[in-house]
Parts: C-alpha cells; sequence; structure tokens
C-alpha cells in the first residue's frame, strides 16, 4: 500500500496543468481527490476520466476568491469522504508584465487569487485538520519567488508571500499537521494565455525547454506520501536548463 491510497485530496486549480496533473497522479494511486476550480465542463471530464480508469472523484466549481468556495470544496470532501487529508492550494495566475504598463486590475487579480486564494484555502481547512488531529497543506509557489526577473514583480510578490505564510503556518501546526511549499520552475502549462502578446513571445520561448505538469505532480505526490512526522517543507523544481 502506498502513502497516498486511502487518502482525500482537495485540489485547486484542478482543471487544467499541473492541478490536473497531480490529480490523475494521486487517483491512480489510491487517492480520494475533490476538485476546484472556475471551469465545470473540465472537472466534469476530469472526473469521468478518473472514475473511468477506477479512481474516485467528486468535483465542485470553485473560484478560489470567494472564501465560501473553498469552504464548500472542504465540506464536499467531508460529507463525501468522511475527513479531508491534504489541500493542495494550486490555483494561480501570472499575468506578468512591466510596471511601468499600471495594470492595476492584474495585480489585484494576481493577490486576489495567488495570495488570497491560499488563505482562503487555509481559514476553511485549519479547523478541519485541528478537530481531526491530522492534516496536511500544499502550497504550489514559484521559483519567481527564488530569483526576481524584470516583468514579474507583483507575480514573484504574491507567491512569496505565501511562501512566508506558509513557513509561519508550518512553525504554527504543531507536531500533528504538515505544510509544504512546491517551487516549480517553468511549466508546459497555458501559463501565458492571458499576458501581454510582447510579453507571451518570451514566455512562449521559455516553454520549450519547461517540464511537463506530471514532473510536478510527482513531487507533491512525494511530499503527501511520507508517513506520519515526515514534513517534506519546500520542494523546488526546475528544468535542468533553466539558468
Amino acid at each position: 500500500m502506498s502513502g497516498i491510497e486511502g487518502k482525500v485530496v482537495a485540489i485547486t486549480g484542478a482543471g487544467s496543468g499541473i492541478g490536473e496533473a497531480t490529480a490523475l497522479l494521486l487517483a491512480e494511486r489510491g487517492a480520494k481527490v475533490v476538485l476546484g476550480a472556475r471551469r465545470p465542463e473540465r472537472l466534469e471530464a476530469l472526473t469521468t476520466r478518473i472514475e473511468a480508469a477506477g479512481g474516485k472523484a467528486v468535483w465542485a466549481r470553485t473560484d478560489v476568491t470567494r472564501r465560501e468556495d473553498l469552504s464548500g470544496l472542504v465540506e464536499l470532501a467531508r460529507e463525501r469522504y468522511g475527513k479531508l487529508d491534504t489541500l493542495v492550494s494550486n490555483a494561480g495566475v501570472g499575468l506578468i508584465s512591466p510596471l511601468d504598463d499600471l495594470r492595476v486590475e492584474d495585480w489585484e487579480e494576481m493577490i486576489d487569487v495567488n495570495l488570497k486564494g491560499v488563505l482562503y484555502g487555509i481559514a476553511a481547512a485549519l479547523p478541519v485538520f485541528r478537530e481531526q488531529g491530522f492534516g496536511h497543506f500544499v502550497n504550489t509557489v514559484s521559483t519567481a519567488g527564488l530569483r526576481i526577473v524584470p516583468l514579474q514583480a507583483v507575480y514573484a510578490g504574491t507567491k512569496n508571500a505565501v511562501r512566508t505564510i506558509s513557513e509561519g503556518l508550518r512553525q504554527e501546526a504543531g507536531d500533528s499537521l504538515r505544510v509544504t511549499i512546491v517551487s516549480p520552475g517553468a511549466v508546459r502549462t497555458d501559463f501565458a494565455e492571458r499576458m501581454d502578446p510582447a510579453v507571451k513571445v518570451g514566455i512562449e520561448k521559455m516553454m520549450e525547454t519547461a517540464l511537463s505538469p506530471d514532473a510536478v505532480a510527482r513531487a507533491i505526490a512525494f511530499a503527501i506520501e511520507q508517513p506520519d512526522g515526515v514534513d517534506v517543507g519546500d520542494i523546488v523544481i526546475r528544468p535542468t536548463a533553466q539558468g
């Protein structure tokens, strides 16, 4: 039996990319996955795919900028499966641009999704984890927070804020809860979809040597499968070609 089998794992941003890959891998290894994302048609298709392969999955439309949606996702896990072992806070947006462009609405969206979305997840799951006496937060961050570069100031700021909050949470968590941050480098996802065309060209060039989402999913699975009492605090995973 793997350290994942039988665990109940809720995943935000599960409709595509890292979230989708993580859901598929964990379900294959015996987890019961609770899927949250904004696009219900993708969640429904992913659930069907998991169930067709013999896995267990449920879904709920989840906008992480709405605190009640995160509470609902956690409650769905408890109602359907009786507990929640792990919350993977993976939803994120990267609307990178020069600060001179003053794309304030993009800044606000990154703060709402990347930072407040994680906080809302903590607010929803932490009381449940305390009541259960066990639980694991896995927060997707980014190598953008480790090496600050032009165009990514606000994006990196939100990711560094999550890094700081996660470390504070780890120190407050005590010996019954676990906290992991996973910092991927370039990953082949739809990350660049909504970027300014001039910026998008450079990002798409970088994607030629990017990781597959499956690689990040395996890193997340590694943290989850560790035995009780083992807390994998920080995983950095990047392409060998990334500087």
